[in-house]
């Protein structure tokens, strides 16, 4: 069993249950400085920390994620995925455009399904990274945090490029657009108005996907029709296969830069 497998069910029989017992109600994302200052002391069970309490309540979360990073440990690393599901997706159905486009390149797919923006804050600030160094970073989070406000989601986004421009001293990172999606999507796309101000063109480069994934009027077998989005699978939520290739060509002319240096 891995180290952090057991340290996880150390500290979660006393945690896990209260977190069962009493979860905590949504409350605003810290700034990104508080969140950096922080990072490295105990993390309490709070939407304002970052926070490890889904893995202490189920370690084998982690499992797949670690398998990658271990993977890792006498390759070289040049750009690293950082997010939830739309991420760990790379290699469910977006895996052949991952196999063709960036697993060639040195890619590490560092997402967990269901992750909020509080998770990939403890998985940058405690998960084994010092060994990677990675040329650029591709950052898609926020889809689950649905009981945040966008301005508490856009605050949080803030905190995950803090943590990871510290996590890899010199990365460049494309920030991916919110997906729109049916569960969250006002919420989502006024938190993509905020976040795209984050980009400086120089360190972070801000990625719309939502001119790519227009509304599009599906059949249904009963003959009705539905509304969806291009590159969506059924649930209006995660990328489909197509998804993936929309947001890989609309991505590769500004990873290609970003790897040359450029």
């Amino acid at each position: 069993m891995k180290p952090w497998i057991v340290a996880l069910w150390t500290l979660g029989f006393g945690v896990a249950a209260t977190a069962q017992t009493a979860p905590p109600a949504a409350s605003p994302l810290p700034a990104a400085s508080t969140i950096a200052a922080t990072a490295k002391l105990p993390e309490p069970t709070s939407t304002t920390t970052p926070d490890n309490t889904r893995y202490l309540n189920d370690p084998s979360l982690l499992e797949s994620c670690q398998a990658r990073l271990d993977a890792f440990n006498d390759k070289p690393c040049d750009i690293i995925f950082i997010g939830a599901s739309n991420i760990a997706g790379w290699d469910k159905a977006g895996k052949a455009v991952w196999d063709q486009t960036y697993a060639p390149r040195h890619a590490l797919n560092f997402g967990i399904e269901g992750d909020k923006i509080q998770n990939v804050l403890w998985g940058l600030n405690n998960m084994d990274l010092q060994s990677l160094k990675p040329k650029a970073a591709v950052i898609l989070i926020g889809a689950n945090n649905t009981a945040n406000s966008s301005h508490e989601i856009a605050d949080g986004v803030k905190a995950v490029l803090a943590n990871t421009q510290a996590a890899f001293p010199g990365v460049r990172i494309i920030l991916v657009s919110l997906m729109p999606n049916e569960r969250a999507d006002s919420i989502m796309m006024q938190a993509n108005s905020i976040t795209k101000n984050y980009a400086d063109n120089s360190t972070i480069y801000y990625l719309d996907l939502i001119p790519f994934m227009p509304p599009v009027t599906i059949s249904t077998p009963d003959g009705k029709t539905e509304t969806n989005w291009k590159g969506l699978s059924d649930d209006r939520l995660h990328a489909n296969a197509e998804g993936y290739q929309i947001w890989a060509n609309a991505m590769e002319p500004l990873l290609t830069k970003l790897l040359a240096g450029k």
